[in-house]
């Protein structure tokens, strides 16, 4: 089974690859001025942030599968399986929350709704620092730290509760029932975000509103990762029969 989960986290990894430049290319195609070439778009895969993203991703993606592995091995020791599908889910849910609400402010703010950060900013709070003293960058960094923590415990305590009732096969549903409604509702709030900052040509916003398209894609196609890794595993069973009845009639 493990091998099964492997390789579905290798088609994950290997799909968010691909996607990459073709949903770049349309989102900072040249239907505005502000648009990029292909050299532009192919040098993303040299970024270390692009990397340390596509790791997230796959190291959720193969979290939440080691739920279905207990599920289709049928064996749950006791109740600590499902603390991991809560803490993973509490996390890409809050991850779609902010990248929604982000997205919603670079429509309305343009390019100052990065300056909202500022608010949030742990070192601007503890050490009032002047925003050119050259830390506003980590400033910055550690508000939205702040911010997503704080989103993540909010949303692993609703689904703590949610795991003291639910048995494993329903709270993997309903995290994954989550995760894709709530990738569908912020691709339905970031991608009207972005067209309106692009056709407006603002400076920073539609990378904000950017970001909201790529975490709602990329949350989407994790929801279908266990789905995949089951139908792997109907197919292992069937074959599995088959290879044994071989093996008796050639004795």
């Amino acid at each position: 089974m493990k091998r099964w989960a492997v390789l579905t986290v290798l088609l994950y990894a290997l799909t968010l690859i691909l996607l990459t430049a073709p949903i770049m290319l349309v989102a900072f195609g040249g239907w505005a001025r502000s648009s990029l070439s292909w050299q532009s778009i192919l040098q993303t895969y040299s970024a270390w942030g692009y990397w340390l993203w596509l790791a997230v991703l796959v190291a959720g993606q193969a979290l939440l599968l080691l739920l279905p592995i207990h599920i289709s091995e049928r064996r749950l020791p006791a109740r600590r399986p499902l603390k991991i599908p809560v803490i993973v889910t509490a996390f890409f849910l809050a991850n779609l929350f902010i990248a929604g609400i982000f997205a919603i402010l670079c429509a309305l703010y343009r390019d100052n709704a990065f300056n909202l950060l500022h608010l949030l900013s742990l070192s601007a709070t503890l050490n009032a620092q002047p925003a050119n003293s050259g830390n506003s960058g980590w400033g910055d960094f550690w508000g939205a730290v702040f911010t997503l923590v704080c989103f993540w415990v909010i949303w692993a305590i609703v689904f703590r509760n949610f795991a003291r009732v639910d048995d494993p096969n329903s709270l993997l549903k309903r995290s994954l029932r989550w995760l894709l409604y709530g990738s569908i509702l912020e691709l339905l709030v970031a991608v009207p975000s972005h067209v309106i900052v692009r056709r407006r040509d603002d400076c920073c916003a539609p990378a904000g509103t950017f970001w909201g398209i790529a975490t709602g894609i990329s949350i989407m196609l994790l929801c279908f990762g266990p789905g995949v890794f089951f139908l792997f595993v109907k197919r292992f069973q069937r074959l599995k029969p088959k290879s044994i009845d071989r093996i008796k009639s050639a004795d």
